[in-house]
This record gives structure tokens, sequence and C-alpha cells, in this order.
């Protein structure tokens, strides 16, 4: 599904209904003991960098979501029916968070307490009105430092219905959110006929956190994945890196950013509230961050896309020549050597995790000498390389590492480092009816200093999306990124075509 925000994805008005956790289930699970799993090392640095900027001063929305159509009319009792069975079906939407002290302790409501209360909102006439709602309305709900942190709307008219769901970060990937449009589907389909899913049960997130917790705490200063950080960050200049283009910021600030680390100030002993986040003066500088725009365009179509697939497949694929192409631009536009990055890679490398609803995703640092690149083929061999090197450091969450550097590191902004993700979402049950549907996947623009984009592989072609300071600097580099990526692709789609036919190029 194409990456965007409410303000670009279809919506139309409509009688607007929304569905939260209803206040019994939550009560009885603020009443649980802690669970003994504990959060993601991901999920922690996640809600210690929202109560700083809070502390500080600074909401900084960060939801993932997602908008897709039903047919109409629609069933209302039915669609209740299928979003508490999905609710059910995946249990870190039923596992939240609350300060004891300065640790972060789990809790878990069971499958069968779960229910919803169902809210009829009212009536929108315009777009814009509707857009500004429920944004609102998610900024509010799913939000890091509340639970439940997520909820569920749906703009129905007499044609059918728009779902528009939002989840705070911690419960979501892009795939997670890919997956959500066939699934309710189907479930709304079976309350509709009075029947169920005959599915299997779906692995847990909240199992894979402990497992990988644990794994990742035999780590220590001395492992071989903390070393390699350690000298790709004091490569970076102690920084991990940012995009490598001018984003009109000026020299990044010396501030320490807390979010990995334990600062001593935070909620009282034994307050198992993580919604007071401002209750003890903050300990760091105040958080001051740049607001950031979307910008997102089709680059490539479905047969230039398949092209530039074929050529870049014997070097590794489209993620490489993606890279390739970033690391080619940057050179060009900065006049940069050494292309530095970190590249994001899922973590659901067990077949258990496929079907699983949760944020499946570390990072790896790569470097590719760019500069002794004489094209784009010898781009495309370098990042298959350093790709190749850096894989299995993934398996090690970054926010453990990070930490382990001790004074040699601090991070300096809440988004860690820019990214530039490539994901092929074509096998994404019922992504063929992503356009029929009007599916998409919501980004939450709000603040940040750094660039983080999204490159999707989808049925009708390669699609680039990413959020970028709001700067007139940051918006002519980004641009001219996404002019020279879109030239980049059909140049090589090109070259692949009268290549297989047998044309010298």
């Amino acid at each position: 599904m194409r990456m965007t925000d409410l303000q670009r994805c279809e919506l139309r008005p409509g009688r607007l209904v929304e569905w939260t956790l209803h206040p019994a289930a939550v009560g009885a699970a603020h009443a649980l003991p802690d669970d003994a799993r504990p959060p993601a090392y991901v999920q922690e640095s996640h809600l210690r960098t929202a109560r700083w900027m809070r502390q500080g001063g600074l909401h900084v929305p960060s939801w993932l979501g997602t908008v897709f159509d039903l047919p109409g009319p629609v069933d209302l009792d039915a669609l209740h029916t299928a979003l508490r069975d999905w609710t059910q079906r995946h249990e870190t939407l039923r596992s939240g968070f609350r300060w004891r002290g300065d640790e972060v302790r789990r809790f878990t409501l069971d499958a069968a307490s779960v229910a919803l209360r169902r809210t009829e909102v009212g009536r929108f006439r315009e777009t814009a009105a509707l857009s500004r709602y429920l944004q609102d309305r998610f900024d509010t709900v799913a939000d890091a430092l509340s639970w439940p942190n997520f909820i569920f709307t749906a703009i129905v008219r007499a044609d059918g219905a728009t779902l528009c769901m939002a989840f705070d970060h911690s419960n979501v990937d892009s795939y997670s959110i890919q997956r959500i449009p066939a699934e309710i589907h189907e479930l709304y389909a079976a309350a509709l006929q009075g029947r169920t899913v005959p599915v299997a049960p779906v692995a847990s997130y909240v199992d894979f956190c402990a497992s990988e917790r644990t794994d990742a705490d035999r780590a220590d200063p001395t492992h071989p994945v903390v070393a390699r950080w350690r000298e790709f960050i004091g490569r970076c200049g102690g920084r991990l890196p940012g995009f490598p283009v001018d984003l009109g910021l000026g020299p990044a600030a010396p501030a320490a950013f807390p979010g990995l680390s334990h600062p001593s100030a935070g909620p009282a002993p034994g307050d198992p509230s993580p919604t007071d986040p401002a209750s003890a003066p903050a300990p760091w500088p105040r958080p001051c961050l740049p607001a950031q725009k979307l910008l997102h365009e089709m680059v490539a179509d479905d047969a230039d896309a398949a092209a530039f697939e074929a050529y870049c497949r014997p070097h590794g694929g489209s993620l490489v020549g993606v890279l390739a192409a970033v690391a080619l631009i940057t050179r060009e536009i900065s006049g940069l050597r050494v292309y530095r990055t970190v590249v994001p890679f899922h973590t659901r490398v067990r077949s258990r995790w496929a079907d699983s609803m949760g944020w499946y995703v570390g990072g790896a640092p790569i470097e590719v000498p760019v500069g002794q690149a004489a094209g784009f083929d010898d781009a495309l061999r370098m990042v298959r390389a350093a790709l190749r090197e850096a894989r299995p450091l993934a398996r090690m969450p970054v926010a453990r590492v990070l930490p382990l550097l001790g004074a040699d590191f601090r991070p300096t902004s809440p988004d860690l480092y820019s990214i530039v993700s490539y994901v092929d979402a074509r096998a994404v049950a019922g992504s063929e009816r992503w356009q029929e549907q009007k599916a998409y996947g919501l980004i939450r623009v709000s603040y940040g200093d750094q660039v983080c984009a999204w490159v999707t592989r989808l049925h009708e072609g390669l699609q680039f999306a990413c959020r970028y300071p709001d700067t007139p600097v940051a918006y002519a580099n980004m641009r001219l990124v996404v002019e020279r990526l879109r030239e980049r692709v059909v140049e090589t789609a090109r070259t692949a075509a009268a290549t297989t036919q047998g044309v010298r190029v």
C-alpha cells in the first residue's frame, strides 16, 4: 500500500463511528500484576524518548496507521465483532507498560477479557474537518505514554465505509500495517455469515520481545557487534549518520539524548502510571525539533520497476539497487566519498512470526565507498558486499548496543538516524486489491531533524515517501533526490530492456 498521511488518503465525509477498548477491560488490565516478559529494547527506548520529550514540553506524535474501504452497506455489529476478534488475535495490542520507579514493566490482558466500546461521534460533511478531527483524536489515543494506545474508526456512508486505524509505533511496523486490510476483510465477511475463521493461533510479539531481549542481554561492551558499531560511529564523527544532504538545519546541537539510557528523574517509586511524564523535572536539555513535511510520489510504473528489479537481481535485487542509487545521488549532491547509513531489516527470521503484529525491525550499519564507483554497476557491487557483511548485525537491537558504547557515544535526536527503507509489498495477502480498496499506510508527520524514507514496491510500480525537516533547503534537496532516483530507475530499466532485446547500449 502507498505510504502517505491522513490529508492525502482520499477520505470521503460521512458518519464517524469509533471503537476503543472498553473501560471495563482497561480497568482489568491496569489491575493486573506485572507480566514477567520485558519490553523489547526498541519499545523501551520508544517510551523513554516520548517521556523525555514530554517532560521538555514537546509532544511528538509517532503513530502509524492504515486506511481502507469496506463495501456497503456496512453492518456495524459484524464490523464490531471483526475488530474485537482481531484485537484478541494479536497479543501486543492487549499488552501495555507501566513505570516502576525508573523501570518499564509490562502488563498483558488475556484475550477472553477483550471488549470494545463503540461510540457514535457524528456526521462530517467536509473532508478537511474530518481529517483534522481524526488526526487530533489519533494523537491523543495512539500515544506511547497512554494505554490502550490504539483506536479504530469507520466513516460510514450508504455505499460502504472507510476504516481508519491508528496504533502507537510500539505495536506495529510497516509490514504489520500492510497485513491489516486482508485480515479485517476476512473477519468481517465471517461475521456477516455468522461463522468463525479457522486459523491457527498467531504467534505473539510479546513472546518475541522476551526472547530477543534474553539474547541481547548476553552482549557486553566487548561483543563483536558492539565493536563494529563503535568503529562505524567513530567514522561518522561520533554520531549516527543523518541523510547526507544539506537539510538547512545548521550544525547539530551537542545536547545529549536520553532515549537509550536511564536518567535519574522519572515517576515516583511504585507509580504504575505511564501517563504523567511531567511529574519530575526533565534532567536533560529541553528538546527542540523542527516541524516536518511529507513528500510522496510514484517514481516508476510496474514495467519500469520490474525491469529495474531484473537488472539489479544478480546483485541482490531492488533493495541493493535503491541503496546504490541513493548513494550515487547523495555523492552528486554533497560530494561525499563514503555513503554511511543504517539499513532497516525485518527480524521475522522464523516463519512463526510471519503473521504476527509487532515492531519487528532491526538496524545494521553499512559503509559504501561510493567515491570509488565508476558507475551504477560498481555501486551495486559495493552495496551488495556491504549488506552481506552487515545484515547479521541487525539481530542485535540498536537500543541495546548504544548504551554499551558508554561515554564514546551520545545520541542527539529522537530519530536515532535517517533511514532509506525498501519493502516489496506484492506478496502481502490482499495486496492486489489495495487500489480497489483505496488502502493506504499512514505516517504521522510531526517533528524531527532526520529524513525517514520508505521505498515500496507495489503491483502498480515503485513509490517513494519520506518525512523531512520543513526547511526550503531540505525541500529542494529531497525533491532533487526523488527526481534523480526516478531518472536512475527509468534509465536502468531502459538499459535492461534494451539488453534483453539484444540492442547494444
